[in-house]
């Protein structure tokens, strides 16, 4: 199950009930691992630094991320599903050191800093050591859902 932040749900809410303008969103969604679970108030933010980590940025694009009609869709959203999902894999960089427990993952508006819109707890902790393959998450992998 993938939550809004406490900052994804204020900016929605100014925009759509409060006229304040559009949320200002990156070219590009940036994953991040975290090495614990969050919570909206995305407080506390525990996400793995250094030994050749960095976030993966997937584009804002049709191509990246699937219409509502089905996983791998590239068209624009014309299903009822009010579901998209990642049209490719998301693959980090392979870990230099120690990683960690990775238990959530997190999506952020920046490649470094920025804000964390949203996140996901993994549906297993994995432990990412020295040596080992690249994490990678495969396509639809990572769903998204705007229905209750």
């Amino acid at each position: 199950m993938t939550c809004f932040t406490d900052v994804a749900e204020n900016r929605l809410i100014d925009w759509l009930f409060r006229g304040q303008a559009a949320p200002a969103l990156p070219a590009s969604w940036y994953f991040g691992l975290l090495n614990s679970p969050t919570n909206d108030a995305a407080s506390p933010l525990a996400e793995v630094t250094g030994n050749g980590y960095a976030r993966v940025a997937v584009a804002r694009t049709l191509a990246a991320f699937a219409g509502t009609q089905g996983v791998g869709t590239t068209a624009a959203s014309t299903g009822a599903s009010a579901t998209t999902s990642n049209n490719a894999d998301v693959v980090f960089a392979a870990p230099t050191g120690d990683w960690g427990s990775i238990s959530s993952l997190g999506i952020f508006d920046a490649a470094v800093g920025g804000n964390l819109w949203f996140y996901a707890p993994l549906a297993a902790a994995k432990t990412v050591n020295n040596g080992d393959a690249p994490p990678k998450f495969p396509t639809a992998a990572f769903t998204f859902t705007l229905d209750n």
